[in-house]
């Protein structure tokens, strides 16, 4: 009971004995709410600035491609020394890396020979799951919303990264934002290819008879290619824009299903990836004709390019990498990049590529996003070039 009051004090409140405090009870009180309010003001003003970076970070939507051009810079910067203590074990369990495109393909076959080789350093399987669909946007877009651990990455392509931005009028992820480059695997030309059978019928033997042929039936002949996208559909707008032809454009769910599709007689051409189209080439199945790079190929020296058959200035070609989500650890990069620069040396995977037609070519991380932004800038030029969009 206290005794100036006869009341029980509150208990809230300190209950003070000593002093001038003691003649004035509600002042006390007043005074004590006061401090408790200032004190709790405080502290939530320093959560508040805690949380604001990283919210701010996240706050721009994804998938425009004004963004892609406006901040080069994310490209370039793949990681958060912030996000774990370099400390951490990594990884931790089994790493998810997602193909964006169909089993069967260059891709994926690159990317299962990888994870072989990242699985013996790592220690920990390395899955390859496929998933496929909207010219590499689901798989992509589902490692761009992936925890940034490192525990699920990609194998992004020049399509993911560099044409979608620009092809497709909605993108659900950001190419530049919402990834961390970690490394450039392998650059592979693409070649001009037909059905043997096809050829013959419409007598055509080269680059120029073919642009020819197509002048004088147009809209009779179509092109198949990999998806909506896909450095094989941008070769053939470019193609028809340089040519001055039309053509219908057959997109498959991937570059394999499309190579079959071609190799049946369901479709005319193809601009395939050299990876894919060499074996079939060498068997007889398809008719290469000319090469979509600025150069020849060491593969197949004796194809000319697009450019030196009547078309100068065209080069298109397909690179694949491994992207982690944005955010992902600074060591964590580091370690898979060179876990994947050294499976990228050995003799086993170096003549896998090479057997498809690919030319290994790891980057740093930061060369890499370097490289991005320059492939971005080129096909943003191809896709206004030729007025090829997706809605």
């Amino acid at each position: 009971m206290d005794a100036a009051s006869g009341s029980h004090p509150s208990p809230t409140t300190p209950h003070l004995t000593r002093g001038a405090a003691n003649t004035d009870p509600a002042g006390r009180v007043a005074r004590l709410r006061r401090r408790a309010r200032a004190v709790l003001g405080a502290a939530v003003a320093l959560l508040a600035a805690a949380f604001a970076a990283p919210m701010a970070a996240q706050a721009a939507p994804p998938g425009s491609s004004s963004s892609i051009a406006a901040e080069p810079e994310s490209a370039t910067a793949p990681a958060s020394e912030s996000s774990v203590p370099s400390s951490v074990p990594y990884p931790t369990r089994p790493i998810r890396f997602v193909v964006p495109y169909p089993a069967g393909g260059p891709l994926d076959q690159a990317a299962r020979a990888v994870a072989d080789k990242m699985r013996t350093e790592l220690g920990q399987p390395v899955l390859v799951e496929n998933r496929a669909g909207a010219g590499g946007n689901i798989g992509a877009d589902l490692v761009a919303k992936s925890a940034p651990d490192g525990q699920t990455i990609v194998m992004g392509a020049v399509a993911t990264h560099a044409i979608n931005p620009y092809l497709y009028r909605r993108m659900p992820y950001d190419a530049n934002r919402d990834f961390a480059p970690v490394i450039r695997v392998a650059v592979v030309p693409n070649v001009l290819v037909m059905n043997p059978d096809t050829a013959a019928r419409l007598h055509i033997t080269t680059v120029e008879s073919l642009i020819a042929h197509a002048r004088r039936h147009p809209g009779q002949l179509n092109y198949a290619s990999g998806g909506n996208g896909s450095a094989g559909h941008l070769a053939g707008e470019l193609f028809k824009a340089k040519a001055g032809i039309s053509m219908v454009h057959i997109p498959y769910g991937g570059a394999g299903p499309a190579q079959l599709g071609l190799i049946g007689g369901q479709t005319d051409l193809m601009f395939d990836n050299l990876a894919s189209a060499a074996p079939q080439i060498r068997a007889g199945r398809l008719t290469g004709f000319a090469v979509t790079t600025e150069r020849r190929s060491d593969f197949f020296p004796e194809l000319p390019t697009i450019a030196e058959s009547g078309l100068p200035g065209f080069d298109i070609s397909t690179w694949f990498g491994i992207f982690a989500p944005a955010r992902t650890p600074a060591p964590v990069i580091t370690r898979l990049h060179d876990v994947v620069a050294r499976a990228l040396t050995s003799d086993e995977l170096n003549s896998l590529l090479r057997t498809m037609g690919a030319q290994p070519a790891p980057l740093s991380p930061e060369a890499f996003g370097r490289f991005v932004i320059a492939e971005q800038k080129k096909y943003e030029r191809i896709v206004a070039a030729t007025s090829a969009r997706v809605d």
